[in-house]
């Protein structure tokens, strides 16, 4: 998938691929400025805000340092029937941007489709699963307090200006769930400076930090932050144990009230086929497994209902594997395995690159019946329609698709 985000970041920050991620502090400015405001605006997320049912903590807001409670800026909508629907009070949230507040929208990828294009390319790029949390601060309004994530994240600065402290981690490679808590900060600061539209920072995982905008005076901070939530060998430990569940003896009950000698002979057989098991699964196997296994990303499925579609793009979640056999290509996603005739090969990769695809378009430059094929890809789910709705996330961020 060609997007301009991710080419810009990775020139911004010096990268060629995502191997960085993880691995140290960076920040830099993206060349393209103009990117920012296709990629999102204040009024564009509080109009999100204001047509969806939201509740906390999906949407908080925070002032003079501390987290508001929901009532002071969400309420129920009565319908004339007396269902209940929690929305935001967009009165009352226009009276907290007005004094001074910062409000977080979690998840927007699932509401915007600019921003649900933009995780998947990063998530092919990465080969990472990837949220976007959106920050909308103003006038003088403070930040969290100095805190660590539990995950690596791209920040970029979309509009106006925010004041950022970043120290290094103070444990190696802490987790969410871990063996010991995270709690005292690292006196290293790695950066401190303000961050303006177009910048972009890196900040790994363990790493402390803090923003605000007490010292900007008027105006605002518009960021968005990416998740990346990379795999570990506790997840690879994980995945093994779940595989366990194929052999009988590890769903054997433990034999808690046998005699000494039974319970021995269970653990000795028990220890004896772990190794066998970390053989048979070495990690590289579960991270491509991961990724074949996920399923496609939700999407508008109409099944021709209002007529073929014109245009179709690959919504997996990752990039399909293609595996080329002697007259036949097998295509690997979203657990599903579909089978083509080998002559097909140009067109699929056409139909499955990430980009919108015109069906007749690539019919004309493979001379392929790409129709057959598109067919095939949105019945299995790894392709959809391209909705207008669902083309307004490609547009200005990604190469333009092909027309007859």
């Amino acid at each position: 998938m060609d997007h301009y985000l991710i080419e810009a970041v990775e020139k911004a920050l010096g990268w060629n691929g995502s191997q960085m991620l993880g691995q140290r502090f960076a920040k830099g400015t993206m060349e393209d400025a103009a990117l920012c405001t296709r990629l999102l605006t204040p009024t564009r997320l509080l109009d999100a805000i204001m047509r969806r049912s939201l509740t906390s903590p999906q949407l908080r807001c925070f002032q003079g340092g501390a987290e508001l409670h929901p009532d002071a800026y969400l309420a129920n909508a009565v319908t004339r029937r007396g269902q209940t629907t929690p929305m935001a009070r967009m009165d009352k949230l226009g009276d907290l941007i007005r004094s001074g507040c910062t409000v977080v929208l979690d998840s927007f990828d699932t509401f915007d489709p600019t921003m649900e294009v933009a995780c998947r390319a990063l998530q092919w790029w990465s080969r990472e699963l990837v949220q976007v949390n959106t920050y909308l601060t103003t006038n003088e309004a403070s930040g969290f307090d100095l805190h660590w994530d539990d995950h690596d994240v791209l920040i970029v600065q979309l509009g106006g200006e925010k004041t950022w402290e970043v120290r290094g981690a103070s444990r190696a490679a802490p987790m969410y769930r871990d063996a010991e808590p995270n709690r005292v900060s690292s006196d290293e600061v790695v950066w401190a400076g303000t961050m303006r539209a177009g910048d972009v920072m890196h900040i790994p995982r363990g790493y402390w930090h803090q923003a605000t905008r007490t010292d900007c005076g008027d105006g605002y901070s518009l960021h968005v932050t990416f998740g990346f939530v990379k795999r570990t060998g506790v997840d690879w430990l994980a995945w093994i144990a779940d595989r366990s569940r194929e052999e009988e003896v590890f769903r054997t009950d433990l034999k808690r009230w046998a005699l000494p000698a039974e319970q021995r002979a269970q653990d000795l057989t028990l220890s004896a086929l772990v190794p066998g098991l970390l053989a048979k699964y070495p990690p590289l196997e579960y991270l491509t497994t991961r990724e074949l296994e996920r399923p496609a990303h939700r999407a508008v499925r109409t099944h021709g209902t209002f007529g073929p579609p014109m245009d179709i793009v690959c919504v997996t979640e990752f990039p399909p594997h293609i595996k080329s056999n002697d007259d036949t290509i097998d295509v690997l996603a979203a657990g599903k395995a579909i089978r083509f005739a080998a002559a097909a090969e140009p067109a699929v990769r056409l139909l499955l690159s990430g980009n919108p695809a015109n069906v007749a378009a690539v019919a004309t430059a493979t001379s392929i019946d790409a129709r057959v094929i598109a067919e095939a890809l949105t019945n299995e789910g790894l392709c959809v329609e391209l909705t207008d709705e669902l083309a307004t996330g490609y547009v200005g961020v990604v190469g333009q698709r092909a027309s007859n």
